[in-house]
């Protein structure tokens, strides 16, 4: 059995035998052809953190699949009221085939992991987001701005906050070999462990990740950058702080103008204008995002059937 934690766990084969299921679906789906690849599948939806993106992707790919999503919130079950992670993993995962769960620490997520029967999905926690990142390797590579056969050919710039979304490029970059420039203000760099294991799976790959403070140095021909909103659930009371801090780091037109002139811009949305990115610059790149968003039901489709495919083994 496998969980789908952080891509950590995950080697350059798995991920791309993921893609791959992941385009093959997409392709079915827009033609119109459901296959019931996890008939009767159950799958639980546990979020402790709200989602629009995370919810619908996952209820509408269970059930395209041929099973059937519950969701469950943290107001829905004993979790929220005191319970220990274990009983309810344990009670859980005897009822259903797989479980979601978007929640806040890493660690709450590997407890359920560690007492769960069946395999467990990281659908956001406060360390890193991997079902974004399969849904945005999806769209890097059809925009052709990503090869598995040739990743050293592409260059990202993440530009912003050093959370779980660039925790979660620098694990994807170190696993895949593509160059990345993380560009974050003085005090926001990303996780020291998260760091650590890059540099060390960097070693196998070949990826050249550079650790800047300067968004101008970052973006310099890339052939994608991609930002995120600076200030994450959980941290409202930060705002003020954060947008001062964050001056200069805005994916403006003239920061876009140094990356290459046939650049894609990404975001895992929701997008806050005129904060991490100019209103222009988003509308200009907005057929990239959206197909971005799109691509987070057709990767995690991919996922879910390599997942029962690997139980299944």
């Amino acid at each position: 059995m496998r969980h789908f934690l952080w891509l950590i766990d995950y080697s350059k084969k798995e991920i791309k035998e993921i893609i791959d299921l992941a385009f093959i679906i997409k392709k079915e789906t827009k033609a119109r052809i459901f296959k019931p690849y996890l008939k009767n599948y159950q799958l639980a939806m546990i979020f402790e953190k709200s989602s629009t993106r995370t919810r619908v992707s996952f209820e509408v790919g269970i059930n395209q699949l041929g099973g059937n999503g519950i969701f469950l919130s943290s107001r829905d079950i004993q979790l929220g009221r005191g319970e220990p992670i274990k009983d309810t993993a344990r009670v859980i995962s005897s009822m259903v085939d797989m479980v979601m769960i978007r929640t806040f620490g890493q660690e709450r997520l590997a407890e359920f992991a560690k007492y769960s029967k069946v395999p467990v999905i990281n659908g956001l926690t406060d360390l890193c987001h991997p079902v974004q990142l399969l849904a945005d390797l999806m769209t890097m590579i059809e925009f052709k701005k990503f090869d598995f056969e040739n990743p050293k050919k592409t260059t990202v710039a993440y530009i912003g906050d050093g959370n779980n979304m660039a925790n979660s490029w620098v694990i994807l970059a170190s696993k895949l070999g593509f160059n990345l420039n993380i560009a974050t203000p003085k005090g926001y760099e990303i996780d020291e462990f998260i760091k650590e294991k890059a540099l060390e799976f960097s070693k196998e790959s070949k990826a050249e990740i550079k650790f800047l403070h300067d968004p101008r140095e970052a973006v310099k021909n890339a052939d994608v950058v991609t930002t995120d909103t600076w200030v994450s659930m959980g941290q409202e009371d930060e705002k003020e702080k954060r947008i001062k801090d964050f001056q200069g780091f805005q994916v403006d037109k003239e920061l876009m103008s140094l990356a290459k002139k046939d650049a894609i811009f990404l975001h895992c949305l929701p997008a806050y204008r005129g904060y991490e990115v100019s209103e222009d610059v988003f509308e200009e790149h907005a057929k990239e995002i959206f197909q971005e968003a799109e691509n987070r039901l057709h990767a995690q489709k991919g996922l879910m059937v390599w997942l029962a495919k690997w139980q299944n083994r």
